[in-house]
């Protein structure tokens, strides 16, 4: 008989190198994850190596010559200098790595589809936006078959001809080895922590950008004046580590190692503490009724038709945890209120469970708990360190320079409190 095996059977035999999980979705993309259009992506071996090296430089003197090299059957980067030269990159096939491509780009040589991010949207529709800055072929990502697994991002991607182009306004030089390189018209840019360890206790290191030949550079005071040519390339590689981030121009990714995900919680713990949560059912200080805290987010609206809310909310300020009620509404201004029991005025929000397992850190203290602490403004409900980990990290937040933002939504964290700690009236988390 013969040896049938589904493809879900050969993906769990196959080496999986890590996990690229975009910021701002928690545990999928609105209304569901799309085939590879995915909030979370699984970079696995694959059957045949497709990776590539650098094999030859050609200098070409008019178009002809450059088309002749394009069309050909393999990879290739082109590099325009002027109308009459253009230095085209002669690509092979590298049977000891296998190569990912990321960008927005639907085509079948990008694995990992990704679109903006909007913070804090809720449905499908929420996610378009009027003018994309990802590029369609944005980065690639080139994994080592062979143990420890080393894993390098370049920027740009091969487009469906086998190749990429960089036309003569783009930033290009060549390097100390008299090869060349360049950077694409928005940037990669990638930060790696200071620490062994995706914890507490880890560092954000300042962002740089990744050029498409793999090197990594200071960001200048701005891009179109900095000397590439002339910069010697930072002290940091382009080798992704635990808990690196990689920015899109629109979208962030974490980069989450295999090694690493073994300290992560399973997304079946998370929703074994939510069910001990609930089984305690905390009360309502006001209306007296046992809360809710739901898996899946909802909205305040839905619950205003009532006097209370069996879902659980939190007064962002002071911690202290209620239902939806009436009480303490500030000059018909829904979104203040005051708290009833510490008189706090401040936004009451609903609590929504963190449930996307690659966000959590290796937390401080074995009994730590995943229900204890809740980010400002959202209310997305974490742990304590995971809450204190990403408030310390800033990230590209648009036109409007970095910023610490919640991994579950994207949505900008409060400068002056970022996170609070969830207090329940019968002390459920009493410490």
């Amino acid at each position: 008989m013969p040896d049938i095996t589904t493809s879900d059977e050969l993906q769990q035999q196959q080496i999986k190198y890590g996990e690229l999980v975009v910021l701002g979705y928690n545990g999928q993309i609105p209304n569901g994850d799309r085939g590879r259009r995915k909030s979370k992506f699984q970079l696995r071996q694959r059957t045949q190596a497709n990776g590539l090296k650098a094999q030859r430089q050609h200098l070409c003197k008019n178009a002809d010559e450059v088309q002749k090299l394009t069309q050909a059957d393999f990879h290739s980067i082109s590099y325009t200098l002027s109308r009459n030269q253009t230095v085209v990159v002669q690509y092979a096939h590298d049977e000891d790595s296998d190569m990912f491509q990321i960008g927005r780009s639907s085509e079948n040589q990008i694995d990992c589809i990704v679109m903006d991010t909007v913070p804090g949207a809720k449905t499908f529709d929420d996610l378009t936006v009027p003018q994309s800055t990802i590029s369609r072929y944005a980065c690639r990502i080139v994994v080592s078959r062979h143990p420890p697994y080393t894993t390098r991002i370049f920027a740009a991607g091969f487009d469906a001809s086998k190749n990429i182009f960089l036309g003569e306004k783009s930033i290009k030089w060549k390097n100390d080895r008299n090869e060349m390189d360049g950077v694409t018209t928005n940037g990669i840019l990638v930060m790696h922590l200071d620490g062994d360890q995706f914890n507490t206790n880890s560092k954000a290191t300042k962002w740089k950008e990744v050029s498409v030949g793999g090197s990594v550079f200071d960001l200048g005071e701005g891009r179109l004046k900095f000397n590439y040519q002339s910069t010697p390339p930072s002290n940091t590689d382009n080798i992704l580590k635990d808990g690196s981030l990689i920015d899109l121009c629109g979208a962030t990714l974490l980069w989450r190692s295999i090694e690493g995900l073994k300290y992560t919680p399973t997304r079946r713990l998370l929703e074994l503490e939510l069910d001990q949560l609930n089984s305690k059912k905390p009360q309502c200080p006001v209306g007296l009724n046992t809360l809710i805290i739901k898996t899946h987010p909802f909205s305040s609206a839905s619950s205003s038709s009532s006097s209370y809310s069996p879902n659980a909310f939190v007064y962002v300020l002071c911690g202290h945890v209620h239902g939806n009620h009436k009480w303490g509404v500030k000059n018909d201004n829904n979104e203040l209120r005051e708290c009833p029991l510490c008189r706090t005025i401040g936004p009451l929000i609903p609590i929504i469970p963190g449930i996307e397992p690659a966000f959590y850190v290796i937390p401080n203290t074995d009994n730590e708990l995943t229900t204890s602490y809740a980010f400002h403004p959202c209310g997305h409900m974490t742990s304590q360190s995971t809450a204190l980990y990403w408030s310390k990290i800033k990230v590209p937040y648009g036109t409007k320079g970095l910023k610490s933002i919640c991994p579950f939504c994207s949505i900008s964290l409060s400068e002056t409190k970022p996170f609070v700690r969830l207090i329940f009236q019968d002390s459920i988390h009493r410490q």
